[in-house]
């Protein structure tokens, strides 16, 4: 069984920049993967000379994306990135929900904390 996590960054980007990175195939491809290839709804993950195939379950152009790894049986377990904007401060808000293994929770969260780190190193973006 796996436990669903979130994680937020709170970054000082354009939001309009954040959205390319997130929720196109060659804008994932320079940060969450090697190479990411999409024919329709199915999305291919290259790392390491290896891929895993995801499908999107759904998009919401400057909000959020959404997929499941097609190789997960459970059907309740995705992962997300989604995007909010604080409208008083202009601070963009990174959002990643994903699920993991109670025993493999940290290291996922680390995972991704790296990846973000390297979006941000991509964007020229801080956190705040």
């Amino acid at each position: 069984m796996k436990t669903q996590f979130e994680i937020e960054f709170l970054l000082k980007t354009s939001p309009r920049v954040l959205e390319d990175k997130l929720m196109t195939p060659s804008g994932l491809g320079e940060w969450f993967a090697d190479k990411v290839n999409a024919n329709g709804n199915i999305y291919e993950f290259f790392w390491n000379g290896s891929s895993e195939k995801a499908e999107l379950q759904l998009i919401k152009p400057s909000s959020k994306i959404r997929f499941k790894w097609l190789n997960d049986e459970e059907p309740d377990y995705f992962f997300e990135l989604g995007i909010k904007i604080d409208t008083l401060t202009n601070i963009v808000a990174l959002n990643i929900i994903d699920f993991a293994e109670e025993d493999d929770l940290e290291d996922s969260k680390l995972v991704w904390e790296k990846n973000v780190q390297d979006l941000i190193r991509l964007l020229g973006a801080e956190l705040t």
